[in-house]
């Protein structure tokens, strides 16, 4: 007969399966959490080895998160998996721009991506920006462009996306750089591993202040 579990503990349960199945590997306070909730969101181990820090990025996201960031997606998707209640106990919002129409219109003109433009306008927001994308290179190649240029400083890219066109490239520009980051280096992403980190990060906020 099969185990009947209740839903309060299949998270729970998950969970263990994970730490089980990693075999004892052990990942600094804070990036183990975003490990585990990665792996848990895509059944995938290889995030283990995939995800990179930049150094502190932890402690930086959960500064920004606290000052009540903004919260950029590429896609409507990591709009929806973010969960906002948790956001809004910070003073938080998430927002997504690919599906304005403007955005759409001046894209068509320019003859870019969505996502480019996306970016740009995010960049005029107030506030500590977090940009969380896990499906769009041309967003994070358009994002470094602006950091590179002085025009943005994010508290935090989450540079996840997946595929094949530009999808390493765009992750490799960000490695190394003072920008803080996660980033999943090779193919592997999307818009559910990048609202995973930004949850992870939420989740452990809503511990340490005991909401």
């Amino acid at each position: 007969m099969k185990e009947i579990i209740r839903p309060a503990d299949i998270e729970k349960r998950s969970f263990e399966i994970i730490t089980q199945e990693l075999g004892g590997r052990t990942f600094p306070a804070g990036i183990d959490l975003i490990v585990k909730r990665v792996i848990h969101t895509s059944a995938d181990f290889d995030y283990a080895d995939n995800l990179c820090f930049s150094e502190d990025v932890v402690a930086r996201a959960k500064e920004a998160l606290a000052a009540g960031a903004t919260i950029v997606t590429d896609t409507n998707m990591a709009l929806a998996g973010i969960s906002k209640p948790t956001l809004s106990k910070f003073g938080g919002k998430a927002v997504c721009f690919m599906a304005d129409p403007e955005v759409a219109q001046e894209a068509k003109e320019r003859g870019v991506t969505r996502a480019v433009v996306s970016m740009e306008h995010a960049a005029r927001l107030d506030g500590p920006l977090i940009f969380a994308i896990g499906n769009a290179p041309t967003a994070l190649i358009r994002l470094h462009e602006l950091i590179e240029a002085g025009v943005l400083s994010p508290a935090l890219v989450v540079g996840v996306p997946v595929g094949f066109v530009n999808v390493v490239e765009s992750k490799e520009l960000f490695l190394g750089g003072e920008t803080p980051y996660i980033i999943a280096r090779g193919r592997k992403g999307g818009s559910n591993v990048a609202a995973a980190i930004i949850n992870a990060l939420l989740y452990q906020m809503v511990q340490r202040e005991g909401f």
